[in-house]
């Protein structure tokens, strides 16, 4: 079975969802329907979810998981988010604060402060 597309393959404008087969009884239903966020995510995206999801977001463990760096696993984080149409406030600031807290240069509780007070 084929993954269902989300964007039409020549405008690339958004698809609408207009039938449903049961595949038991072929009972079919026609309306509009929606796809859910994840649908517009790409294979990759969607393996990276999967995983980031597995380690509980920890993202030392994604590291080790896909032999990646951290700035590559905030990076495919972030155009996660991004795909998703998630807000994404003071990505760059976050990612400074998350990086001091990698390195141990601050605590987990002033890393908290400071990403709170913003």
């Amino acid at each position: 079975m084929y993954k269902v597309i989300s964007r039409c393959p020549v405008c690339n404008d958004k698809l609408k969802i207009t039938r449903l087969k049961c595949s038991s009884c072929n009972t079919i239903i026609e309306n509009e329907f929606q796809f859910s966020k994840f649908d517009t995510l790409n294979n990759e995206q969607l393996e990276f979810v999967e995983i980031f999801l597995k380690c509980r977001g920890n993202i030392k463990d994604v590291e080790k998981e896909l032999g990646i760096s951290y700035p590559t696993v905030r990076s495919k984080l972030d155009e996660v988010i991004h795909t998703l149409g998630l807000k994404n406030h003071d990505s760059k600031d976050n990612t400074k604060v998350l990086e001091l807290l990698d390195k141990g240069e601050i605590t987990a509780e002033e890393a908290m402060g400071m990403l709170k007070n913003k």
